[in-house]
């Protein structure tokens, strides 16, 4: 049997290592491209039977025609979620996609964990202060975790790992999920309604998937029922909030703490050096503007022990869809 030929794409060089380094890497003839999945690179995947994706990477009905004119027959993500898929358009054309659904589900949540913790104790100023010879105090006044409600929207493998970890800090904890995990509420989490949710909690972590119900969960609305002073934190994917809004909502104080893994309009950004560039996202750049904001750009998946398992998971993927084993929980579409 001939190795299938795999493009991946928006390949960083941990991507690339991650890949080679496996064995399943054997199994296959891959090639790799920094760029990003588009109209104007989709050409690219010519001699490619699969596409290797990410977060970013477009994929909507033209492309994946592109994809099928070419002769791909699967798409293999390496991430989660698959919003960025008109799968759709996938079953129509008969193209597989797969996903990694869980991977080191952990990781994510000490990122948003990480991000409570540093916007409420201002590590990050103590930091540079310290190093400036500044050992004053004032301005990095934070609050004590222990006792206070915690949102988690979404208690999937993500979401239940980090009430897990905040279970351990002593907070009371409120949960939103179509599907209640009896696990959780054996620790002393409580299910309740996302408004409810939403107007107790000091704070909100988002742990969802995006999808035509969940696009822009964080709103006016929304925030007009949360708490004076809220800490919101998104780790999962960015339209899930609506940015206007909450730039609104920083300006009149009702946001306390934002911290953000993700954004709307990442695509532009996300996983390049711009440093030497001027920034053209002005919405970007206003969030940039305020002290209580805090930005990392995706990388709360990024630790080795996720990057070995998304390797491991998407190779496994494409080995068993061209060997006709395949594993259907990892498939969102299996024509």
């Amino acid at each position: 049997m001939t190795l299938p030929r795999v493009a991946m794409f928006s390949a960083q060089q941990y991507d690339i290592e991650s890949f080679r380094q496996h064995p399943l890497c054997q199994q296959i003839e891959l090639t790799t491209f920094a760029t990003q999945l588009d109209h104007k690179t989709v050409s690219l995947c010519q001699q490619a039977d699969v596409v290797c994706a990410f977060v970013n990477d477009e994929l909507d009905r033209a492309i994946l025609q592109h994809l099928k004119i070419q002769g791909v027959t699967h798409v293999a993500l390496r991430c989660a979620g698959f919003n960025n898929v008109d799968t759709d358009a996938a079953n129509d054309l008969g193209l597989a996609v797969s996903r990694v659904p869980a991977y080191s589900p952990e990781a994510v949540a000490e990122h948003a964990l990480a991000l409570i913790m540093t916007l409420n104790r201002k590590t990050h100023k103590a930091y540079n202060r310290v190093r400036e010879g500044n050992f004053n105090l004032n301005g990095l006044l934070g609050f004590t975790l222990h006792g206070k409600k915690v949102g988690v929207v979404g208690t999937g493998h993500i979401g239940a790992a980090l009430v897990r970890l905040l279970s351990g800090f002593g907070c009371e904890i409120y949960c939103y999920d179509p599907y209640t995990d009896e696990k959780l509420t054996e620790t002393g989490a409580t299910y309740t309604s996302l408004n409810t949710l939403l107007s107790e909690c000091h704070i909100i972590s988002l742990h969802c998937p995006l999808n035509e119900q969940s696009y822009h969960l964080i709103n006016e609305q929304s925030l007009a029922i949360m708490r004076d002073g809220v800490m919101l934190i998104n780790t999962s994917r960015g339209g899930l909030i609506d940015t206007h809004a909450v730039i609104k909502g920083l300006k009149t104080h009702k946001i306390g703490y934002l911290g953000l893994d993700v954004y709307e309009m990442e695509s532009e950004l996300f996983f390049h050096d711009h440093s030497s560039e001027i920034i053209q996202d002005d919405v970007f750049e206003r969030l940039q503007t305020f002290h209580n904001v805090l930005i990392t750009g995706h990388q709360g998946f990024f630790t080795a022990e996720a990057l070995t398992q998304i390797a491991g998971v998407t190779l496994d993927n494409i080995v068993s869809w061209h060997t006709g084993k395949v594993s259907k929980e990892r498939f969102v579409v299996k024509p």
